[in-house]
């Protein structure tokens, strides 16, 4: 863990932490009105699988027509420019609390596309930094520096145990998992997204 931790101190040393600052005042500061919060839900969920850089270029092409479309006209938009076309989380989205303390599970018990890692993210892109977004390149680096084995599968249980490693890793680097989680992407990828 404490080539992890060194890691991570440098980054906070370099002009990285302004970079993290600067997005996690973003994700706090997400209307939270129902359009704000379904857009975001539907980048997660086009993200998934994919890239953040696909996720945002689609999310751009559909514009409105994710509140005001038929399922139809949005299978349409979205066939014009992403692989799966198929996207029905509109109206169980509506139905959830997202203040409820279990709006992670919530999530992925009630919307279709949402794992554990999309509304990890989702959450974490609207104001919330205490989940990890664990998907392959964070499970690379955790394997990489020994913290974890590669799981065969991520599944709910595997998920929260990874989570709980990077928990401790937050706690050790007085970050939340939100912040980590940008750090880690960096080290990874060379880049900060949402």
């Amino acid at each position: 863990m404490e080539k992890v931790v060194l890691l991570i101190t440098d980054l906070r040393k370099s002009p990285i932490r302004d970079v993290v600052s600067k997005r996690m005042t973003e994700f706090k500061a997400v209307p939270k009105t129902f359009n704000d919060l379904f857009r975001e839900l539907v980048f997660c969920i086009l993200t998934a699988g994919t890239s953040a850089d696909l996720g945002l270029r689609t999310i751009s092409h559909l514009g409105d027509i994710i509140f005001t479309g038929s399922q139809e006209e949005i299978q349409k938009k979205l066939k014009e420019v992403y692989r799966f076309h198929t996207l029905r989380a509109k109206e169980n989205f509506r139905k959830l609390d997202i203040s409820s303390k279990n709006i992670r599970n919530d999530l992925v018990d009630n919307i279709k596309g949402i794992g554990m890692k999309e509304a990890s993210h989702f959450l974490r892109n609207v104001g919330f930094d205490d989940f990890a977004i664990i998907d392959f390149h964070i499970i690379d680096l955790l394997v990489k520096n020994n913290l974890i084995e590669k799981p065969k599968t991520l599944t709910k249980k595997k998920y929260l145990e990874i989570e709980n490693v990077l928990r401790k890793l937050a706690n050790k680097v007085n970050l939340s998992l939100g912040e980590l989680d940008l750090y880690l992407w960096f080290a990874e990828t060379g880049k900060v997204l949402k």
